[in-house]
């Protein structure tokens, strides 16, 4: 593999432009000016753009096995790579569920040999993601996947009894639980956030308190056992507060929120257009403002995609047969930019810290999320700060084109994706 060298690129945003030369996979120089090179590597000319370690999605639906008409891990990879990310979490909701050591090889296999960005396989907590008996968390964790994240996404592990017995043999495993936080019981039927749009039209209401409930539950779960929980996809201004309570006691909990939670609103519903429903649902202008802050603040880890595609038959329908999801991955770092950076929320360190370094901590991962600096690994993203672009679902890198952010223009565009030290995207396209 030839030497990579970025050209007049700015690490974080900060300071002036720099070379930065990438040899064997990891950075081997970074230089004060352009007045070094290298004639042997080859250059992409960065132009002042930022340069920040590669994200780490915790969340990817990528629906292989069993849905590959509406995502492969192929194409989920593209759309990975072209979103700035290095390295991503394949959800184990599939068909069969990756509950066993077999389908979580699988999937580690498939992303090697795709080789755009790592895939990581989740396994689910539970056989069947059904909630009754444990999966074989052991094996899958001792598989040539390595699993570490553990979840039974688009389900919650409901019983507590079963949860506990999860997060403590995540413990000896040195594993993460990730819960998806929703109370069945308190959702039956429900269709939107339950509120005033969703009485104005007629939908089942959706409580916050199903999702703050399981949460508040799980985090006195894993303080009493001492393990390691991840809540996903945080939605409401209360399960905000409750993960404020609970860091303040030294319970080991991180949390997630999505992008489409930083942006979007119940209001979207007025449509009907089931592009919008999403699990779990928008929420209120004041639990959007409270996820930005508490993303700001630290309160919530990291942005994780839940990047969900879905076949137009599962979309394109009446609303309570619609299938919950949206698009993620390449739409996610423009709307950070939107509602984090612009505001000032956030600089671009923190957009680093929220979208590369804590995901990678939260997952255990050494060789992501690392600092900018000479010997390590060249896994990496170059943003331009300054472009625009206007979402097009059908020019996306996945088969599914369910975007709720169809036209919308967003700021900030990756130029160049880099995974140890090669170039997987580059200016739009995928490379090679």
């Amino acid at each position: 593999m030839k030497p990579l060298l970025l050209k007049g690129v700015r690490p974080y945003g900060e300071g002036e432009p720099r070379d930065i030369l990438i040899r064997d996979g990891v950075i081997a120089r970074l230089d004060d000016s352009s007045r070094h090179g290298d004639e042997d590597a080859e250059v992409i000319e960065g132009n002042g753009a930022v340069l920040l370690p590669g994200f780490v999605d915790l969340h990817t639906h990528l629906r292989e096995p069993g849905r590959e008409d509406t995502e492969t891990i192929e194409t989920g990879s593209r759309a990975a790579a072209l979103g700035g990310y290095t390295a991503v979490f394949a959800m184990a909701n599939t068909d069969p569920v990756a509950d066993n050591a077999v389908i979580v090889e699988h999937v580690a296999r498939r992303g090697q040999e795709v080789g755009l960005v790592d895939v990581h396989p989740v396994g689910a907590v539970t056989v069947g993601l059904k909630g009754e008996k444990l999966a074989e968390l052991g094996t899958m964790a001792k598989s040539k996947a390595n699993v570490r994240v553990f979840s039974d996404d688009g389900h919650c592990v409901h019983d507590p009894l079963i949860m506990r017995r999860a997060l403590e043999y995540s413990k000896s495993l040195g594993a993460v639980i990730a819960q998806h936080a929703e109370e069945p019981r308190l959702t039956v039927g429900a269709q939107a956030h339950e509120g005033e749009n969703a009485s104005r039209l007629g939908l089942q209401g959706w409580p916050a308190a199903a999702e703050e409930s399981i949460v508040a539950r799980d985090c006195i779960l894993a303080r009493q056992v001492g393990a390691k929980l991840h809540v996903c996809h945080v939605s409401t201004t209360g399960t905000a507060d409750v993960l404020r309570w609970a860091k303040a006691r030294g319970t080991k909990v991180s949390a997630e929120v999505t992008p489409h939670h930083l942006i979007l609103t119940d209001d979207r519903l007025s449509t009907y257009d089931p592009v919008n429903k999403v699990n779990p649902p928008l929420r209120t202008r004041t639990d959007v403002d409270a996820l930005r802050q508490a993303l700001a603040d630290g309160t919530i880890d990291c942005v994780a995609t839940d990047h969900a595609p879905h076949a137009v038959q599962d979309k394109d329908c009446e609303w309570s047969a619609a299938r919950p999801g949206m698009l993620g991955l390449q739409t996610a770092l423009g709307i950070v930019v939107e509602t984090m950076v612009k505001t000032g929320l956030l600089d671009w360190r923190g957009v680093a810290r929220v979208m590369s370094e804590k995901p990678a901590e939260i997952a255990g991962l050494t060789d992501q999320g690392r600092p900018i600096e000479v010997g390590e690994p060249a896994n990496l993203v170059l943003v331009d700060p300054d472009a625009t672009w206007t979402v097009n679902g059908a020019e996306l890198a996945s088969i599914a084109g369910n975007t709720p952010f169809e036209g919308m223009e967003l700021p900030g565009a990756v130029t160049a994706t880099i995974l140890r030290g090669r170039v997987t995207a580059l200016a739009g396209r995928i490379a090679g």
